[in-house]
């Protein structure tokens, strides 16, 4: 059974959450969760609430075991960018972009729990 947590408007630019994204999605929850804990990036601490979350919901709503999930989807997609502007020599201006990100999780238990 799949069951799924998102985080929406994660102020992150999404190219960086992918980086993150990736070396976890595929593995087990034990072993995603301890990669993202030792990783240095700054959205790892974001991934890894989520993906804390989904596992949450997977015991106390479907009453599924932690030891048998696995991150089956997992993606960063763009969130909402803010456009913001500074002043610059010579009386011009430069655009600055706060850009954002909405994280979802996947989990899905293991075939014959093994």
């Amino acid at each position: 059974m799949e069951v799924i947590a998102k985080a929406k408007g994660i102020p992150v630019s999404a190219r960086k959450a992918r980086l993150v994204v990736d070396a976890v999605r595929g593995k087990k929850l034990e072993e995603a969760l301890a990669t993202l804990k030792f990783l240095p990036q700054k959205s790892a601490a974001d991934v890894y609430k989520v993906v804390k979350s989904a596992a949450s919901n997977a015991e106390q709503n479907f009453d599924l075991d932690s030891d048998d999930l696995y991150v089956k989807t997992i993606y960063a997609d763009d969130g909402p960018t803010f456009r913001r502007f500074r002043a610059r020599a010579r009386g011009r201006v430069a655009s600055r972009m706060k850009r954002s990100t909405h994280i979802t999780v996947i989990l899905d238990e293991i075939e014959g729990g093994a």
